[in-house]
C-alpha cells in the first residue's frame, strides 16, 4: 500500500462495530494511579511535594510557556476560521437532524456554562492584583486600572472559550455525524485510524482524564477556600483545614447521592435557579452602587479589550520576563482552560446536536463571554473604585487573601449580610454541581458507552468523586490555591499536545465533507444528461410517454400515503430496484449488497425505530450508502388527498452517508428509483476522485 493511500484510509469509519459497555481499564487504572500517587504524596510529604511541583512548574514555564500562548491563539484562529469558511455549514449531526433544544434554551445553557465559583473569586481578586502589581508599567495609575479589568476579561474571555468550542465541535462532529464514541480519541481517527483502539487511544483518553481532574480540583479548591470564608462570615465557622475537609466531603456525598438516586435532575433545576440568583446579585451591586460609573466603565472596558486583544493574545513578555506573574496568571489560565476543555466540550457537544458549526461557534463565542463581561465589569470596577476612593486596606486584603475579597466588597452594599448569604448559596451550589458534573465526565471518559446518550455506571462516578476530593485536599495541604495552579500548568501540558492533534483530525474530516459537496456540483451535468434518451428512438419514446408521466408525477406529489402503502412500496418497488442496481454493480466488479430491516436506535435523545431498505458497497474507507427509510411526517396545510381525520402520512426519505437528503421517493417507479440511485452513485464516484486527488502531505 502506498503512503498516500494509507493516509486516506485513516478517515473515521461510517459504521463502526457496536460498543460493548464497560470500563476502559487501562484509562481508569492509569489515571487513578497517577492521581492517587500525587494525592498520597501531598498528604504524606507536603513539603517535598511542594518543592518538586515548584521546580516542575518553573521548567514547564521556561520551556513551554511560549507553546501555551501560541496554542491558545492558534485554537481561537482555527475555530473562527471554521466558522467563516465553507465548513461552517456542516451540521454537528446528520444532514436531516434538527437542534435538540430551542435557540432560547440552548442560549440559556451556554449562558449558565460561563458561571462558576471561580469567576466569583477572580472577578475581584484579579483586577485588584493587576492594579496593585501589574506585569509591566506603574501600579495604581489610571492606565493600570484600565488594564486591570481588561486582563481579567482576557484571561476569562474568548480565547478560553475557543478551546471549549474546539473540543465541543470535535466531539459532536465525530459522535453525531461519524457515529464514533463520544470520546477524545475519536477526533484523532483521521490521523491514526484503528491504531487508536490500542495503547495510543488509551493514552489520549488518559491525558484527557488527568487534565480534567486537575482542572476540576483547582476549581473545587478555589471554591473551598472562598466558601469557608463566607461560612465564617455568616455562621462563625472557623477558617482552616477541618471546615475545608468538610466542604470536600459534602461535594463527594452530593456526587454519590446524585449518581445513585437520580436526583441530578433536581440539581440541574437548582442550577437554573442559581443562574437567576447570580444575575440578581450582579444587578443589586449595579443598582445600589455607582451605576453611571459602572456602565461607563463597562463600555470603556469592552473598547479597551477589542483594541488591545491582538497584542495581548501573543504577549510573552520576552524582554520584561515577569516569570512569577506569567505562572500565576496567563500560563495558569491557559492550562486551566485546556484542562477543562474535555469537560465543557462534552457538555457543549451534548446540547448542540443538529446545529451547524457556524451557529455553534457564534453561540459559544458570544453568549458566555457576554455574561463574563457583565460580571467582571461590575465587580472588578466596583473593587477598583473602592481602592481608588482611598480604601487601601481593602486592596491589600483582596490581593493577599483573595478568597476574602469578594465577600468584603459585598459588605459595602445595602443588605450586606443578606446578599452575602445569597452569594454563599450561589457559590455552594456551583461548587457541588461542579463536583458532581466533574465525576460524571471523568467516569464517562474512562468508560465504553453504547451510545452518546448513555452515562457511566454509578460506582465509577462515585469513585472519581472520591479521588477528586482526595486530590483537592492534598493540594490544599501542599500549598493551597497556588499549588493547585502550579499542578494545573504541569498536568495540562500533555493534553495541550492532544488538542493540536484534534485540530488536525477535525480539519482532515471536514476537508472530506468539502469533497462531498464538490462532488455533487461536478456530477450534476452528468445526472441531467443521463435522464435523456441516447438515441432518436429513445427520445421519441420519452416524448410519447411524457403526457402520461407528468400526470402521474402530479398525482404522486399531491397524495398522502399510509404506512401500509409505504411498506408495500418498499417491498414491491424499492427493494427490487436496489437489488437490480446491486446485481449490476457486482457484475461490474463492485461488491454491493441490499438489506431490508426494521432497526431501532436513538435519535436526538429519543428512542426511534425505522423500516428501511439500503444498498451499500464495500469500498473502504468510504462505502456508498443509499438507504430508503420509512418515516411519518405531519400533513402540510396546502391540501392534497388524504384520509379524513389523519394528521400524519408516510414518506420514504433517501438517506446517504451524511444523513437524510430531504426528499421523498414514495410513488417513484422502479426505473425512477434506479436513476435516482445512480445519480447518487455518480456523485459518490466524483467525491472519490476528488478525495484521491487531494494532496496528502
Amino acid at each position: 500500500m502506498s503512503a498516500s493511500t494509507e493516509t486516506r484510509g485513516q478517515h473515521p469509519p461510517q459504521h463502526p462495530e457496536p460498543v460493548q459497555p464497560g470500563v476502559k481499564l487501562p484509562v481508569a487504572v492509569a489515571s487513578a494511579v497517577g492521581v492517587l500517587a500525587m494525592a498520597i504524596w501531598g498528604l504524606v510529604a507536603p513539603e517535598s511535594a511542594s518543592a518538586v511541583i515548584g521546580e516542575a512548574v518553573g521548567w514547564t514555564s521556561n520551556w513551554f510557556g511560549w507553546f501555551y500562548i501560541a496554542l491558545a491563539t492558534g485554537v481561537l484562529v482555527f475555530v473562527l476560521f471554521l466558522a467563516v469558511s465553507r465548513y461552517g455549514n456542516v451540521k454537528l449531526g446528520p444532514d436531516h437532524s434538527k437542534p435538540t433544544f430551542s435557540t432560547f434554551s440552548w442560549a440559556a445553557m451556554l449562558f449558565a456554562a460561563g458561571i462558576g465559583t471561580d469567576l466569583m473569586f477572580f472577578s475581584v481578586a484579579e483586577p485588584v492584583a493587576q492594579y496593585l502589581a501589574p506585569p509591566v508599567g506603574e501600579p495604581e495609575t489610571v492606565e493600570a486600572a484600565r488594564e486591570a479589568t481588561v486582563w481579567t476579561m482576557f484571561h476569562y474571555g474568548i480565547t478560553g472559550w475557543g478551546m471549549y468550542a474546539l473540543m465541543g465541535m470535535a466531539l459532536a462532529y465525530f459522535a453525531y455525524r461519524r457515529h464514533l464514541p463520544l470520546a477524545v480519541r475519536s477526533a484523532l481517527y483521521p490521523i491514526f485510524g484503528r491504531r487508536l483502539e490500542g495503547p495510543l487511544g488509551h493514552g489520549v483518553d488518559t491525558a484527557a482524564v488527568l487534565g480534567t481532574i486537575f482542572g476540576v480540583a483547582t476549581s473545587l479548591g478555589i471554591g473551598v477556600v472562598q466558601l469557608n470564608f463566607g461560612l465564617n462570615l455568616l455562621f462563625g465557622i472557623p477558617e482552616g483545614v477541618p471546615a475545608q475537609v468538610g466542604l470536600i466531603v459534602l461535594a463527594v456525598v452530593i456526587a454519590a447521592v446524585s449518581a445513585t438516586t437520580g436526583v441530578d435532575r433536581g440539581i440541574r433545576l437548582l442550577s437554573q435557579l442559581n443562574v437567576l440568583l447570580a444575575i440578581g446579585l450582579a444587578a443589586w451591586v449595579l443598582v445600589t452602587g455607582r451605576t453611571t460609573f459602572l456602565i461607563n466603565a463597562a463600555v470603556m472596558n469592552v473598547g479597551d479589550f477589542v483594541r488591545t486583544f491582538p497584542a495581548l493574545t501573543m504577549e510573552t513578555f520576552a524582554f520584561e520576563q515577569p516569570t512569577e506573574w506569567m505562572q500565576g496568571w496567563t500560563l495558569f489560565f491557559w492550562a486551566w482552560w485546556i484542562a477543562w476543555a474535555s469537560f465543557v466540550g462534552l457538555f457543549l457537544a451534548r446540547i448542540s446536536r443538529g446545529r451547524t458549526i457556524r451557529q455553534f461557534v457564534a453561540g459559544t463565542m458570544i453568549i458566555p463571554f457576554s455574561y463574563i463581561v457583565m460580571w467582571v465589569s461590575i465587580f472588578g470596577n466596583s473593587a477598583l473604585d473602592r481602592i481608588r476612593g482611598g480604601d487601601a486596606a481593602f486592596g491589600e486584603l483582596a490581593m493577599n487573601t483573595p478568597e476574602q475579597g469578594f465577600y468584603t466588597l459585598l459588605l459595602d452594599y445595602p443588605g450586606a449580610m443578606f446578599i452575602a448569604g445569597v452569594a454563599t448559596f450561589v457559590g455552594l451550589l456551583f461548587y457541588v454541581t461542579s463536583a458532581d458534573s466533574g465525576a460524571l465526565v471523568m467516569a464517562n471518559l474512562s468508560s465504553r458507552l453504547p451510545t452518546v446518550h448513555d452515562d457511566a455506571a454509578p460506582p465509577l462516578r462515585i469513585a472519581w468523586a472520591v479521588v477528586t476530593g482526595l486530590l483537592t485536599m492534598a493540594m490544599l495541604l501542599v500549598g493551597g490555591i497556588e499549588a493547585l495552579q502550579f499542578a494545573t500548568i504541569i498536568m495540562g501540558l500533555p493534553f495541550a499536545f492532544v488538542m493540536v492533534l484534534v485540530m488536525v483530525g477535525l480539519y482532515r474530516a471536514l476537508r472530506v465533507e468539502g469533497h462531498r459537496a464538490d462532488s455533487g456540483r461536478s456530477s450534476l451535468p452528468t445526472m441531467l444528461s443521463a435522464r435523456g434518451g441516447s438515441t432518436a428512438a429513445d427520445a421519441a419514446g420519452a416524448e410519447a410517454g411524457s403526457h402520461r408521466n407528468w400526470r402521474a408525477r402530479l398525482g404522486r406529489v399531491t397524495n398522502f400515503y399510509t404506512v401500509p402503502q409505504a411498506v408495500e412500496h418498499l417491498e414491491q418497488v424499492v427493494e427490487p430496484a436496489l437489488r437490480s442496481v446491486a446485481a449490476e454493480l457486482t457484475e461490474r466488479g463492485v461488491a454491493a449488497q441490499v438489506v431490508r430491516d426494521a432497526s431501532a436506535g436513538v435519535e436526538g435523545g429519543d428512542e426511534v425505530s425505522s423500516t428501511n431498505v439500503h444498498l451499500s458497497t464495500d469500498d473502504d474507507p468510504h462505502p456508498f450508502i443509499y438507504r430508503v427509510e420509512l418515516e411519518e411526517a405531519a400533513v402540510p396545510s396546502y391540501g392534497g388527498r388524504m384520509a379524513r381525520g389523519r394528521d400524519t402520512y408516510a414518506v420514504l426519505q433517501v438517506h446517504l452517508q451524511g444523513g437524510g437528503q430531504g426528499y421523498d421517493v414514495m410513488g417513484y417507479g422502479e426505473l425512477q428509483l434506479i436513476h435516482d440511485c445512480l445519480d447518487r452513485y455518480e456523485e459518490h464516484l466524483a467525491f472519490l476522485r476528488l478525495n484521491e486527488a487531494e494532496p496528502t502531505s
